[in-house]
Parts: C-alpha cells; structure tokens; sequence
C-alpha cells in the first residue's frame, strides 16, 4: 500500500501496521510505549523526520525503530495528545482545541517536537480565546521561553502606544465626568467603571502609572471638574423647589452631583491638580452652607450634609498639608468658612446615631481623626494672630472644646508666641546680635 494510501487506513495506536514506537516517561517516572508510523510521523514533525532519517546523527540508546522522546513528567498528558493530533488533518485539529491549559501544553510539546503545522493551530486558538487571571499568568510565564514563533500570543498584553493609551483614558475621564440628567441604568454603570479605571490608569504601583499625565489630560480633567462644579451648584438651585415635590429624589440628585465632585478629588492629587478643586470649592463654600443650612432643612438632607464634610475633609488635608499652597488670607477664610459647620455638624450626626443605630451618616473614627489633624496642621502653618482668633474662639464656649480638638495647636502656640517673646527681648538687649534663631 503506498503512503497516500496508508494514511487514510493507519491509526494511532495500531500495532498492526505500526513501523515504529515512540517511548516517553509519564508522571510517575515509568516508561510508556506507543505505536505510531514512520511515514506520517516524518512528515508533520521535524523531530521525527531527523530520528528517522537514513542517515542519523544522535547517538542510539534506540533500537527495532524505537525512539525515545525526553519529556517532562508533567508534560506527558500533553505529548500523548501531540501524537494523536499528528494522525488527524490540518481542520479537524483545529476544531480539537477544548481548553487553554491543554492547548499551552500541547505547544510546548509541539514547538519541541517542530510540528509546525499543529504549532501553527494551536498559537491561533491561544490567541484567539479569552483567558481568565490564572490562563493569563501562565501564559505570561510560559509563552517568553517558546521562542518568537510564539510571541503573536502576547499581542493583546503588549505595551500600547503612549498617543492611544492617552486617547483612551481622555474619553474615559469625558465619560467619568459626564452630568447628564437621563442616564439608562447601563449608562450609569459604566460611567461608575470609568470612573474606576481612571483611578486605576493613574495608580502608582511598583513600577509606573499607565498613563503620563500632560496638558492635553490636565485640559480635560480641569473640563470635568468645571462641569462638575456647574452641574452641583445648579442642583442646589433647584434644591428648594424639587423639595417640595419629592425630597428624597430632590436629594439623590444634589448627593449624586456631590459624590461626582468626590471622585475627581480622588484623581486630582495624582495629576497635581488638586489647587484646582480647592480653589473651585472655596468660591461656592458659601452658597453650598447657605443652601443646606436653611431652616427648612432643618431636619433633613443628613445624606447630603454628612458628604459635605467628607468633600470639605479632602480639601482641608490638601491645605493643611501643604499639598495645595494658599495665600495666608485664603486659608483663613476657608477653615473660618467650614469649621464651624463641622463643629455644629458632628454632634448631631453623632445624636441622631445614639438614638438611632441605623442612622448611617454618623463620621467615622478615620474620618474624624483625619479632619482633626488636618485643621490642627493648618492652624499651626497661620501666622500667629490668626491662631489667636482661631483658638480664642475655640475655647470661648465648652461645646466646641470636644471636636475637633485644637489642644495641640494651643500648646504649639503658647511656646512659639513665649519663645517670640523671648528673642524679641534677647533682640533689644544684644544689639549686636538682635536676632536669634528658634
């Protein structure tokens, strides 16, 4: 029978019209023997077609056309199906593909063995089909030590072009910062996943963010943040005339706006833009307490109320810090603005969770400790006689004594202003050195 003919009838396996054997070690160490032919063997491996050659170069520990292929025991599951798939045509392994494990396996094997046309199948399949977490690792493990031939699999995790990683996170910050009033609910889910992965592309991990921010970005982050700011104001607006009709929805729209502000507080620090935010938020800090300080809610928006503080607290860490450089007046006029809304603000959350456990605005113990320390800070950076306004107000009623506790500041103000005192002194008595460092 010739080959042409042969390859229709021969199998796998069949020992009776087997010409050669192929030897390999399974997971246990112990040698296993398969039956395969010579003729089809040559012609889809490489491999093979060397070993079985007239004219061998590799020393023979082989014998009776016996070849023995060296394999990992780990891998044996995956050669036994690379022999197999030798016996089957070029589209009927194409359709033999069932997961990405087994055909990562079988490339290994193939890529050893110089199947190429089953190397050929098998980095389409992989590169075609989803991988979860775990494929993905290990395909990033594995695929770098195949050589080139089988790189075209790593082309959906390779690097991207700065000017379209770039474009991308631009149309993702227009979609995070988008106000529309009606959104379907699809609509709202991805933009609160634009909003995450602008968080995301702009993190700093061990190695470098995934995107450099430059003007074009900052030009539409500042874009975001000005509709934003619009889009808040303009709710609160509307706030006493939607609160007739329906208080709930009247809120939800004014803390939907209010919590997009919060976001872009989250991303702005990132691309050194959070001055931007401050300087926005200390213009309209009036209207804002104005609005939700009237009488006639008096008893409500506790929702609303409760993220102002929030919003406010990442505006007094950038100040209080240093993060954002104000002039001495500005910040003076920002932490006089909202102190005393937080000071009246945190007992009655505080109240209204006492008599009700499920009351959920109440501040936590971060929030309040990082609030309170960042108003100590910016205290302590005010020139001296606005750190005396500031405390003498502090201590002129008990109630206010508890939260936030501005003990530290007072004592670094009693020993600067004594030890002022002193040089002042020092400076009359010793004209030739009138002036003593502190």
């Amino acid at each position: 029978m010739d080959q042409a003919g042969a390859a229709g009838t021969c199998e796998f396996g069949d020992q009776t019209t087997s010409d050669v054997t192929v030897r390999l070690r399974n997971r246990d160490g112990r040698a296993e023997w398969f039956h395969c032919h010579s003729f089809i063997l040559t012609k889809k491996s490489k491999f093979f077609a060397h070993r079985l050659s007239k004219h061998p170069t590799y020393p023979s520990p082989e014998s009776n056309n016996c070849i023995e292929v060296h394999c990992p025991g780990s891998d044996f599951d995956h050669y036994v199906k690379l022999l197999k798939l030798i016996y089957l045509s070029e589209e009927t392994v194409s359709d033999s593909w069932d997961s990405v494990k087994s055909a990562l396996g079988v490339l290994r094997a193939s890529i050893a063995l110089q199947c190429e046309t089953i190397t050929k199948s098998c980095i389409q399949y992989l590169e075609a089909v989803p991988w979860d977490e775990k494929e993905e690792e290990e395909i990033l493990k594995v695929i770098p030590t195949l050589g080139p031939e089988a790189m075209p699999i790593l082309a959906r995790v390779q690097p991207v072009d700065t000017n379209a990683t770039k474009n991308v996170f631009i149309s993702a910050i227009r979609f995070a910062t988008t106000i529309k009033n009606s959104f379907p609910p699809l609509t709202d889910e991805l933009k609160t996943s634009a909003q995450e992965q602008v968080e995301y592309m702009l993190l700093e991990d061990e190695e470098t963010p995934l995107i450099a921010v430059d003007e074009d970005v900052k030009y539409e982050a500042r874009s975001g943040l000005a509709k934003m700011f619009t889009n808040f104001e303009k709710r609160l607006s509307l706030l006493p005339s939607e609160f007739d009709r329906s208080p709930e929805a009247a809120e939800q729209r004014v803390l939907q706006s209010l919590s997009d502000l919060e976001w872009i507080c989250n991303i702005l620090p990132k691309m050194e833009m959070m001055k931007d935010f401050v300087s926005g938020w200390a213009c309209i800090s009036d209207h804002v307490l104005g609005v939700v300080q009237g009488e006639k809610y008096s008893s409500g928006l506790w929702a609303i109320k409760a993220k102002l503080i929030e919003v406010t607290g990442k505006a007094l860490d950038a100040i209080g810090y240093g993060n954002v450089v104000l002039p001495a007046p500005s910040r003076v006029q920002f932490l006089k603005t909202w102190l005393p809304y937080i000071r009246k603000l945190k007992p009655l959350l505080d109240s209204k969770s006492s008599d009700d456990e499920a009351f959920p605005y109440k501040m936590d113990s971060d929030l309040c400790q990082n609030i309170e320390g960042a108003i100590t800070s910016l205290v302590l950076a005010l020139p001296s006689n606005d750190q005396a306004d500031i405390l003498m107000e502090w201590m002129q009623r008990p109630e206010q004594l508890k939260y936030p506790d501005l003990s530290e500041a007072f004592e670094v103000w009693c020993y600067r202003t004594k030890s002022a005192k002193r040089r002042l002194v020092v400076g009359f008595e010793g004209i030739d050195n009138p002036t003593i460092s502190f």
